[in-house]
């Protein structure tokens, strides 16, 4: 393995660890299924953590610290096997080093206080279908199309047949924060598997149980996007530099 390569797993490590922590390090403390400003700040957080990796680690990896977008990016020929598979696993690892920090964190913060909030004893910014009635089929749709909209989005923003120039990082993190305003108060919000597993395996519970659908969906919008975008850019040229 490459010391080039190492780089590119290193960013994707550590990108989806800062996605974790502060995303669902927020949704954590705010509670965004009770609170208004909560929602918002939840929406905004996500958003802002893509803005800044993209410009962090975009120039080294691709910044796509979700195996959804990896797996969209395969299918496209932008990535080999291998790397697909180093890419998720990188992203794997971040979302546990990430949860286990907030599990640690918020555990010392509430040491012996058995009277903190429930939205503070280890819900873990875990994605659930509370505000979908527990609707499997509605959750999966939700995922899905939301995840297909983020991944054409950023297939088309960093294809090399456009010419977006430098505000590419900046449109995929608004991009981010628009799915997050109208899927936190369904989903929570996953479109990412793994910003998903980890603090549903901490969380435990309803969590766990339907934590299939946010891989699933993810993965499935992610394919479609794929295969759209290949469709609509066939006959394109490649932009000049």
């Amino acid at each position: 393995m490459s010391l080039a390569t190492i780089r590119k797993y290193v960013a994707e490590f550590f990108g989806t660890f800062t996605l974790v922590f502060l995303g669902c390090g927020t949704a954590m403390l705010l509670g965004p299924g009770k609170s208004p400003g909560g929602y918002i700040a939840t929406a905004m957080v996500f958003g802002l953590v893509i803005v800044g990796m993209a410009y962090c680690v975009g120039n080294v990896s691709g910044c796509h610290i979700n195996p959804a977008v990896s797996l969209a990016v395969y299918i496209n020929g932008g990535l080999s096997t291998v790397d697909f598979c180093g890419y998720a696993v990188s992203q794997c690892a971040g979302s546990l080093f990430g949860t286990v920090m907030l599990r640690v964190i918020f555990g010392l913060r509430d040491l012996g206080d058995m009277t903190a909030p429930e939205g503070k004893k280890w819900g873990m910014g875990a994605n659930n279908l509370d505000g979908v009635d527990n609707s499997i089929l509605a959750g999966l749709l939700v995922e899905i199309i939301l995840t297909f909209i983020f991944v054409l989005v950023i297939l088309g923003v960093t294809s090399k047949k456009a010419n977006h120039g430098s505000f590419g990082g900046l449109i995929i993190g608004l991009t981010l924060i628009l799915v997050h305003l109208f899927g936190i108060g369904m989903t929570g919000t996953s479109v990412n598997p793994a910003r998903s597993i980890f603090p549903a395996i901490f969380a435990l519970g309803d969590a766990i149980k339907y934590l299939w659908v946010f891989i699933v969906g993810p993965f499935a919008g992610a394919f479609l996007a794929a295969v759209l975008h290949k469709f609509l850019e066939a006959d394109l040229p490649e932009a000049k530099k």
